[in-house]
C-alpha cells in the first residue's frame, strides 16, 4: 500500500507543472487566436507551462550600442507604434481577408528561420535599404507588395497598404531603417505600423511562433 502512495505522490510531483499550471491568457477573455499562414491555420496563445522561460536567443540584454540602441517609442511623425494586443488585431484582420493589411518580419532569412509570428511575410530589411539593394527590387516591392504605382516619374500611394512592421526587439534598427526609407519615398506615416517590441517581447510573453521560410 505504501508503494502505490508513493507512486502516485512521484507521478503527481512529476506532472505537477502541467496538472496544477494555472491557465495562461492573452487577456481575460481571449485564450487565443487564430491565423493563417502560408496557407495553414495556426493558433496563436501564450505558452501554458508556467516555468517556460525566454529562449537563449533572446535573453541576452547588453549587445553592444551602437548599433543595437535603444529605439523611442515614437519612431517618426504620423507612424503609429502598436503593442501586442494591436498586432494581434492586425494578424486577425489580415488573415479573416482584409487585403489592405501585411504583417512585414523584417529580419534576415537567417534569424526567420529560428521562428517567425504567424501571419506575417518575410520581407528582409536588405531587399528596402538603399545602399545594398538596387532601385528595381525596391520599385517592385512597393507595386507588387505594398500596392503603389508609379506615374509620369511620381509614386502613387494612395491604395497603398498598411503595413505592420518588425523585427528583434527595441534595440533592433532593421524595421525602423526600412520604415525611414519608406517614408523617404513618400509612402503614407499614417500606412505604416511599428510593432517596437518585436520578437524580443513576442517571446517573452510566451507568444507562438513558427518556423519561417
Amino acid at each position: 500500500m505504501l508503494s502505490i502512495i508513493r507512486t502516485l505522490f512521484l507521478f503527481l510531483l512529476f506532472f505537477s507543472g502541467s496538472v496544477f499550471a494555472e491557465p495562461v491568457g492573452i487577456t481575460p477573455d481571449k485564450a487565443f487566436i487564430n491565423v493563417q499562414h502560408n496557407g495553414k491555420t495556426v493558433r496563436i496563445e501564450r505558452n501554458q507551462d508556467n516555468k517556460n522561460t525566454v529562449k537563449a536567443g533572446y535573453a541576452l540584454t547588453s549587445r553592444p550600442c551602437p548599433p543595437f540602441c535603444i529605439r523611442p517609442i515614437v519612431l517618426a511623425p504620423g507612424v503609429e507604434t502598436i503593442g501586442e494586443l494591436e498586432m494581434l488585431d492586425y494578424l486577425a484582420r489580415s488573415s479573416s481577408g482584409d487585403k489592405s493589411i501585411l504583417v512585414i518580419d523584417s529580419r534576415t532569412p537567417d534569424w526567420v528561420a529560428k521562428g517567425t509570428i504567424p501571419g506575417s511575410v518575410n520581407i528582409p530589411w536588405t531587399l528596402l535599404k538603399e545602399d545594398t539593394s538596387d532601385p528595381l527590387t525596391i520599385s517592385e516591392i512597393l507595386s507588387d507588395q505594398f500596392g503603389a504605382s508609379f506615374d509620369d516619374d511620381l509614386w502613387d500611394f494612395s491604395g497603398v497598404k498598411t503595413l505592420v512592421m518588425y523585427c528583434n526587439g527595441m534595440w533592433c534598427g532593421q524595421s525602423p531603417r526600412n520604415i525611414m526609407t519608406l517614408l523617404k519615398f513618400g509612402y503614407p506615416a499614417d500606412k505604416i505600423k511599428w510593432y517596437r517590441g518585436g520578437m524580443q517581447d513576442w517571446e517573452v510573453l510566451g507568444l507562438t511562433t513558427v518556423p519561417g521560410g
